[in-house]
């Protein structure tokens, strides 16, 4: 008879003897050429993110129905966001002369599948069964608010896209029948064929941004990017890989990556974290690091102090930006602001934010 007691391998979905993340030896040194460090740890994270989908061969859209709403025209269009991959969109353009400044709507995940550019944007041509989903989320996560429609009413141009598995780009015969269970297997199949599931979520918004650029109506030198939750991690990781981003929001989504390491964190279960995760990514750069690639641009990160999913972490995320937008004289270009009382929710607090953040970066005002 053998004795002795195995010792517990697995602690807190943790594997035994880990140790927390504290070297990252790409990030920004504060000495050096940064333009020079921009371009290697973009490499870097391009590199990781794994093969892109091909790039599309036009910027042109089809436009499959269009209801005109108070000050501006709702299309819901069709374009290519990678070689023969045509996806449905939501396009809004304002009444008025152009070109526009343009804003990316990303949405969040939420486990919620079945919508996803219409959590940005009030529902085009849909049923009226997607229309209550739409209706039902707002109020869960956005306050009531389209807020696609409310930056429309304001003079931006807006799209809205599915990411992969979302809305219109699900598994069933409709689209909108994913699974939760569905991300995890699609991601495994992803590394099997040299991506990731993150990589093309980032790809897609990335080839949105050019898609913008390319539209006659559209400023390109002012092209904005905002989304909560998973929308706000897109938000921050395609503004770190383009330059054509002139100003960035992103709700909900920031945390140093030891601290969302921490035994019993949200991330620690898998499933959604692997459409927000980019495998051995963290060998080089923490979060903040990565979001600091879009600097000395325009941005403005938002958390909320009882946000479950990041209680901590946070803090040290902002102070690590801060510090790389200050290295580079460009301090009063990047806000982060902790919102003492506020949930994993983007109400219409901070929305008044980040209009009066667009409002000074994009529009003049």
């Amino acid at each position: 008879m053998c004795g002795g007691a195995a010792a517990q391998e697995v602690v807190g979905l943790l594997p035994r003897g880990w140790e927390p993340l504290t070297d990252y030896p790409l990030a920004w040194s504060g000495e050096g050429d940064f333009d020079q460090w921009r371009a290697e740890a973009r490499a870097k994270v391009t590199e990781l993110m794994g093969i892109a989908p091909e790039a599309p061969t036009s910027t042109t859209y089809q436009v499959l129905c269009t209801e005109q709403r108070t000050g501006y025209k709702a299309h819901k269009i069709s374009f290519e966001v990678s070689a023969d991959n045509h996806i449905v969109a939501y396009l809004l353009v304002p009444d008025t002369e152009g070109p526009h400044p343009a804003l990316v709507a990303l949405h969040d995940h939420g486990a919620k599948f079945s919508i996803g550019k219409e959590k940005m944007i009030r529902p085009i041509g849909e049923s009226a069964e997607v229309v209550a989903e739409a209706n039902e989320w707002l109020t869960k996560c956005y306050d009531g608010v389209y807020t696609g429609d409310w930056f429309a009413q304001q003079g931006y141009v807006v799209l809205a896209i599915d990411a992969l598995l979302w809305g219109n780009r699900g598994e069933g015969a409709d689209g909108r029948q994913t699974r939760y269970n569905t991300q995890q297997a699609l991601a495994s199949n992803c590394l099997k064929m040299g991506t990731t599931l993150c990589g093309i979520i980032t790809w897609d918004d990335l080839r949105s941004i050019d898609f913008l650029a390319a539209q006659e109506f559209v400023d390109p030198e002012r092209i904005g990017l905002y989304g909560h939750s998973m929308g706000g991690h897109r938000a921050w990781m395609a503004a770190a890989l383009s330059d054509k981003v002139a100003a960035v929001a992103s709700i909900c989504w920031m945390a140093t990556s030891d601290a969302l390491l921490a035994a019993g964190n949200n991330e620690l279960k898998g499933g959604s974290a692997f459409t927000m995760q980019v495998p051995m990514l963290s060998r080089w750069l923490d979060n903040p690091d990565v979001a600091s690639l879009a600097c000395p641009g325009a941005a403005l990160f938002i958390s909320g102090a009882k946000d479950k999913l990041f209680p901590a972490g946070v803090a040290e995320a902002y102070d690590k930006m801060q510090r790389v937008w200050s290295s580079q004289g460009a301090t009063d270009r990047l806000t982060c602001t902790i919102y003492p009382d506020s949930p994993h929710y983007f109400g219409k607090q901070m929305q008044a934010q980040v209009a009066a953040f667009f409002g000074a970066n994009l529009m003049g005002r």
